[in-house]
């Protein structure tokens, strides 16, 4: 691990297997580049290659995400999930459950045909699993290949953290169901 993924709260840090897995079954990462001292994120899909330990995502043939890649190397990526809040009596002590991965390393534009559609590829088999190249779709061709920009990141270190509590956690309950406790609690007030 290097400075850049060291842990203030090494009780919440995940494991090399754990990060794997996260980056294995995340659908949606964010990638940061840098132009000219600014940053700038993109969300994306990816998929993870573990054989290379690289991370593999597109963008169109032209734009900012290329642009910056070209004059910079440097890159973040990021994968993250949240789970349930957990309110606590005093409002510092409110929480949630979240998991998440940060990766470093340098970004580049695939320009080898091969790897490129290697990369695609990838992709496809991960968001498509149950469609087959040649059966199900056509092939990846090299016109397609020459409209896109694939990019690989080449990963030199990572940390993943995390926090998930007991399933019995005192009121903790998901986003998605604040509306509905907030007009119970309303309901419950006029009663």
């Amino acid at each position: 691990m290097d400075e850049r993924t060291q842990l203030r709260r090494n009780d919440r840090a995940a494991d090399e297997a754990w990060i794997r897995v996260f980056l294995h079954e995340s659908a949606v990462g964010v990638l940061a580049t840098v132009h000219d001292g600014q940053p700038f994120v993109n969300s994306n899909i990816f998929v993870y290659d573990e054989e290379r330990s690289a991370i593999y995502l597109h963008t169109a043939r032209t734009g900012r995400t290329r642009d910056n890649v070209e004059s910079d190397p440097r890159a973040a990526f990021t994968v993250f999930e949240t789970g349930r809040l957990l309110p606590a009596d005093e409002a510092l002590e409110f929480s949630i459950e979240y998991g998440g991965v940060v990766v470093f390393g340098p970004v580049s534009i695939v320009d080898e045909p091969e790897e490129a559609e290697h990369g695609l590829q990838l992709l496809l088999d991960k968001y498509a699993p149950h469609l087959e190249p040649g059966r199900d779709y056509r092939p990846i061709t090299a016109g397609e290949l020459k409209r896109t920009s694939v990019f690989r990141l080449d990963i030199e270190s990572w940390s993943g953290k995390r926090k998930y509590v007991e399933p019995d956690f005192p009121g903790a309950y998901r986003y998605e169901d604040r509306e509905r406790l907030a007009a119970e609690a309303r309901a419950d007030g006029e009663d």
